[in-house]
């Protein structure tokens, strides 16, 4: 009886769902940065100073728009990060 009703609550949710996406919902968590930011992020991610060196660690770029390096990481395209 238990397995039944979480099925049925399952579905029901999946159901939901749908009918969300339908409407143009979508579910989750807000992106911590907005598309200019992460732009804006990358650029600063490239930039180099007189030695060639990065002239902004990853550490303060997210200091910068007020998140963590993970997040910055996690923004910046594969293969960039050294």
């Amino acid at each position: 009886m238990d397995e039944m009703t979480a099925d049925l609550i399952s579905e029901g949710t999946r159901e939901g769902l749908e009918s969300a996406r339908a409407r143009g919902r979508v579910g989750g968590r807000p992106s911590s940065l907005t598309q200019l930011q992460v732009r804006k992020a990358g650029e600063m991610y490239d930039e180099r100073d007189q030695r060639d060196k990065r002239k902004y660690t990853v550490a303060q770029i997210g200091e910068t728009f007020g998140v963590s390096r993970k997040t910055i990481y996690r923004h910046l395209e594969p293969g960039t990060a050294d």
